[in-house]
């Protein structure tokens, strides 16, 4: 299949900002009947939905090509499985989730019992990003749908042909009273953001995700907020460098570097810099071609999703190059095919917008460090990354890093992955994000956590602190005081 990678800005000439009121009042109005299903039921949904996602993957092949060039087996790498990882995890779990979760009882409360029940938050919102489509929408998705929140999409304009499907797909499984797709441009998203939505999920910019938190907060909404950052990779001298070098360019160049996690720039220990450049630059020509034209012309390089993006990188390019950074492999564009060769670079300042900004782009910066610390130092001073990775056969040293350095999530030896695991929760930490999905922790998102202490009837103990007080009162409040 030959992908049609003009740029696509189709948005569905059905939307209008009047329907979406009626919409939400739909879903609110079923919120309730949601909220009593049982584990079985929503068990039963997340298998159609299972049904349907697999039944239209030649579909998503064909979307995801004509958006942005994306290669079927990457697709089944980062689209198909992490979201039937997410739907099974959640069929198998499901059951112990919602079971309402007994707790210890202080000696001060000698007397009662106390448990914690998960209950729907009420209609929710999330806000897709076009990088991941299927992914990054089916994951929060399965977390709305566990905890029995009704949820209106918003997907990204961006991938116009995944987004369709994404809503055919959605239609044939639910109802517009417990999932509905919004299809529209970045009006829509605002228009939806003037609703009292109980919890809205956003992946995206931090920038974005700042205007999202500002409007849940006019309705006190909780919000998770997947954003993204500079995440590093870190090579020290123990490393394996071949696996690691293999590893580094898949985790940087998958997507096309269009991924929230891809190591966005690496520290290399100055004794093995040159030994692991060029194993680095060896996996590269590896995986994508030994020249330009090969890595032009290869069916597994991802393009850039549209114009404005491919010249934003080369932007950023350009300019480190006349900054004076060494480009050691790549460095050619396209702008007509959105085309952006993998790229690796030295010697970039510390002031350029490669070094300042998320790169999201098949562009890596390879810088040197002297010691650990200075690599703690550095981490520490920014803000804290979303994902960090960890390359190194040093135990004590691996576990330094770990502890050291403040991010969403680490892998050791890995690119990725860590993404992949539904039992790891997923999420930034300050500018990188705010609150946790995936696995259990996707329908924690979703559900509030609601505290039940139950004492029986006939028990009057705590009585004896009623008003009026006295000498006694002030007694039994001490004695109690000395249990807790």
């Amino acid at each position: 299949m030959e992908p049609n990678l003009s740029d696509v800005t189709e948005v569905d000439e059905g939307f209008d900002p009047t329907g979406i009121e009626s919409l939400f009042e739909l879903q609110q109005d079923y919120a309730n009947v949601l909220r009593q299903t049982t584990s079985s039921e929503r068990i039963g949904k997340l298998k159609k939905l299972e049904a349907a996602f697999l039944a239209a993957e030649e579909d998503i092949f064909a979307a995801l090509a004509g958006d942005f060039g994306k290669p079927v087996e990457e697709i089944l790498l980062t689209e198909i499985a992490p979201s039937l990882v997410e739907i099974r995890h959640a069929q198998r779990n499901l059951r112990k989730w919602m079971k309402p979760r007994r707790v210890d009882t202080p000696p001060i409360l000698s007397g009662t019992t106390s448990e914690i029940q998960y209950e729907a938050k009420g209609v929710s919102l999330i806000i897709a990003p076009w990088n991941y489509t299927f992914t990054l929408t089916i994951g929060p998705l399965v977390g709305a749908v566990s905890a029995g929140c009704p949820v209106i999409i918003k997907p990204s304009e961006h991938t116009p042909r995944a987004a369709h499907l994404l809503k055919r797909i959605l239609n044939s499984v639910f109802p517009d009273t417990e999932v509905a797709v919004v299809i529209g441009d970045a009006s829509a998203a605002k228009s939806l953001l003037e609703f009292p939505f109980r919890h809205i999920y956003f992946t995206g910019s931090p920038a974005v995700g700042r205007s999202v938190m500002t409007k849940a907060a006019q309705h006190l909404a909780s919000v998770t907020l997947e954003l993204g950052g500079k995440s590093p990779a870190i090579v020290d001298e123990s490393a394996d460098l071949v696996t690691s070098a293999a590893k580094i360019a898949f985790g940087k160049f998958a997507n096309c570097g269009q991924t929230c996690v891809a190591p966005d720039y690496l520290l290399v220990h100055e004794n093995i810099f040159e030994p692991f450049l060029e194993e680095l630059l060896a996996a590269i020509r590896a995986q994508f071609g030994d020249d330009t034209l090969s890595r032009r012309q290869t069916p597994d390089l991802t393009r850039v999703v549209n114009r404005s993006h491919t010249e934003r990188l080369v932007r950023m390019l350009e300019e480190a190059v006349d900054r004076g950074a060494r480009v050691v492999l790549g460095g050619s564009y396209d702008l007509e095919d959105r085309f952006v060769e993998p790229t690796v670079l030295t010697d970039v300042p510390e002031d350029t917008l490669l070094m300042r900004q998320e790169i999201f782009g098949p562009i890596l910066p390879v810088l040197r460090f002297e010691s650990r610390a200075d690599v703690i130092d550095r981490i520490q001073s920014d803000p804290p990354p979303l994902s960090a990775y960890i390359f190194s056969s040093d135990t004590d040293a691996t576990e330094e890093l770990i502890r050291e350095l403040p991010s969403g999530g680490i892998c050791v030896n890995e690119t990725l992955l860590h993404f992949v695991n539904p039992e790891l929760p997923f999420g930034g930490l300050a500018l990188s994000g705010i609150g946790r999905g995936h696995g259990k922790a996707g329908f924690l998102a979703f559900s509030n956590e609601k505290g039940v202490l139950r004492q029986h009837l006939g028990n009057h103990l705590l009585g004896r602190l009623y008003p009026p007080f006295n000498e006694r009162t002030r007694r039994w409040a001490k004695r109690l005081i000395k249990l807790s």
